[in-house]
């Protein structure tokens, strides 16, 4: 019996142990080219689906009128876009992160389903709202408001049907990187002081 307790202590040392050890000095996926953990999947997702079926919101409060899904393409392009690409053109540099980003206005599987259409709005709105670790997908609780974080996700439910004119020209549009203003060569164009802009005295 002494022996069995003494390799039964043993054996629950040597695993935190041996995980400590790997972690510090083992060849650790953490690069994105990286390949990922056994179950790694499974291991993010089903902890993931399980949290929001506890708390997915199964009311929803507006219409996807034009209105609304207007709106949601302007906080889309603006907050979105970059990651999750335009109707027509994907992020350039979705793919290169881990999870790859998906790109929200491209048919996937055999059935067409284009991005998230296919999850109920109440969904999509608890991962715009929380965010998800370990992802790049950032919470926007404190950046959007109730209805901005609704109407957009009205409009990514609803990106299987035909949008109105306003909302498509917003999601065909490319995105315009802003513009680095070019150094100035004018002293009184600087913020510089007048006194550091002097020659130096004899």
């Amino acid at each position: 019996m002494r022996g069995f307790l003494v390799g039964l202590i043993l054996g629950l040392l040597i695993l935190p142990i041996g995980v400590a050890v790997y972690l510090r000095f083992g060849n650790v996926p953490v690069a994105v080219t990286d390949p990922a953990f056994p179950e790694e999947r499974a291991i993010v997702h089903v902890p993931l689906e399980a949290r929001i079926d506890k708390e997915i919101p199964h009311a929803v409060p507006l219409e996807a009128s034009p209105a609304n899904l207007l709106t949601g393409a302007e906080v889309y392009r603006e907050q979105c876009a970059a990651c999750h690409g335009l109707y027509g053109r994907n992020s350039s540099f979705a793919a290169h992160m881990y999870p790859r980003a998906p790109q929200l206005w491209a048919p996937h599987g055999h059935s067409g389903v284009v991005g998230v259409s296919d999850d109920p709005p109440g969904e999509t709105y608890w991962k715009v709202k929380n965010g998800i670790r370990l992802s790049g997908m950032p919470a926007y609780a404190a950046v959007l408001n109730e209805t901005q974080m609704w109407q957009v996700s009205l409009l990514l439910a609803h990106a299987n049907e035909p949008m109105p004119a306003g909302v498509m020209t917003l999601l065909e549009q490319p995105l315009i990187p802003p513009v680095e203003p070019a150094a100035s060569t004018h002293p009184e164009e600087t913020h510089m002081p007048p006194s550091a802009l002097a020659p130096p005295g004899p």
